[in-house]
């Protein structure tokens, strides 16, 4: 199965107030296990629509990089999501950007789906990709 678990999460309002429409900036870190096994990097961009963390029919963008392996090939790359998110939990689409990969996965290309409930330990992924 592959998994990812929250390590850490730190977030801060830019713009707006809590309560009503407002921007806030996310760094988090990740440790993945599956097909990809290593740690990660993220930095998110959020539109909250309005009280609570809901970000209504909105995505937002976020960059992760993430070191470790893909079926064994050692090396990192970067993937780019475009991210939903409500109370119950949030669902992702990303890319892998091109020429971001190192090491063993110099060239990778590819994308992927995240989902998972908000409260729970780990949250799963997919990932189809080409070397």
């Amino acid at each position: 199965m592959n998994t990812f678990a929250m390590k850490n999460w730190e977030e801060s309002v830019v713009s707006g107030t809590e309560g009503a429409p407002r921007v806030a900036y996310a760094h988090a870190t990740l440790a993945y296990s599956g097909l990809i096994e290593g740690e990660s990097v993220l930095d998110y961009l959020l539109y909250y629509a309005g009280e609570g963390y809901d970000g209504g029919d909105t995505t937002s963008p976020g960059l992760e990089r993430i070191e470790g392996s893909v079926d064994g090939r050692k090396g990192s790359f970067v993937i780019k999501h475009d991210t939903g998110f409500d109370a119950q939990g949030i669902s992702s689409a990303f890319e892998i950007v091109k020429d971001s990969g190192t090491g063993e996965l110099a060239g990778i290309t590819g994308s992927g789906t995240t989902s998972g409930a908000l409260g729970e330990p780990t949250m799963s992924y997919t990932l189809d990709y080409s070397l």
